[in-house]
């Protein structure tokens, strides 16, 4: 494997994560609580992940901002065009897998 500098890693882990953002952003058709289901996290988690990031690094985001920036849109808006009403079985299932802080 090729020997990577730090801000090699860096750059690719961001543009990974930038092609991520978008994949998610294309895809309204898949639901949070899929996501969740399937994987342990969702767009929200990774909403969270961005605003701690920028914590750390002494910039204060809101939950909102950091949402609109993964969405891609305010997130009531994304809400509106894209959010479903799960069923009961995928309630059940994410309350058997919810994880601790969710």
């Amino acid at each position: 494997m090729a020997e990577l500098s730090d801000e090699q890693k860096r750059d690719f882990e961001a543009a990974a994560f930038r092609r991520l953002v978008e994949h998610l952003r294309e895809r309204g058709d898949v639901q949070n609580i899929d996501l969740m289901n399937l994987a342990g996290f969702c767009r929200n988690c990774l909403s969270n992940w961005y605003r701690e990031a920028a914590e750390a690094e002494g910039v204060a985001l809101s939950k909102d901002e950091s949402r609109e920036i993964i969405y891609g849109m305010p997130y009531a808006e994304w809400q509106a065009l894209n959010q479903t009403e799960a069923s009961d079985a995928k309630k059940a299932e994410f309350e058997a897998r919810r994880p601790r802080d969710h």
